[in-house]
């Protein structure tokens, strides 16, 4: 298993960025990086994603030591970034949680691209759906 402070590290350093390079783009110091970097802490959530992007990993890969592929989840985050958007921060958990779940259903498979955007759209567009519609019935915070 991979740590958080390896994956950091190591995605880091096959971009060939300093760590005042990847503070400056993930919009914190120096010294954030290098705690990062030696497992002295983590990111909140918002930084997490952020440090993603930059690293060219998903957060998923980041967040889990489980997860050894530096692309795991990607493909899903747009439909997860659609979710924060027009509902919240729960939202995009729960589709996360969703998809990754669903994904599954993949594995070993020949489907293609277009058929697993397709099948991510039409999940994304039923959980919407009846996020709203839970909302009406039964409010916001229900």
């Amino acid at each position: 298993m991979k740590s958080f402070a390896d994956k950091v590290r190591e995605a880091r350093m096959a971009l060939r960025i300093t760590q005042q390079e990847l503070a400056d783009q993930v919009g914190v110091s120096k010294r954030s990086i290098a705690a990062y970097e030696i497992g002295e802490k983590t990111p909140r959530y918002y930084y997490l994603r952020k440090l993603a992007e930059q690293l060219q990993v998903s957060a998923e890969y980041l967040r889990r030591d489980d997860i050894y592929d530096p692309l795991f989840g990607l493909q899903e985050q747009p439909y997860v970034e659609e979710a924060r958007e027009r509902l919240d921060n729960k939202a995009a958990k729960e589709i996360s949680y969703l998809m990754e779940r669903n994904t599954a259903l993949f594995a070993g498979g020949d489907i293609s691209d277009e058929a697993k955007d397709a099948y991510f759209q039409a999940v994304m567009k039923a959980y919407l759906a009846c996020k709203e519609e839970a909302k009406k019935t039964y409010g916001k915070n229900k």
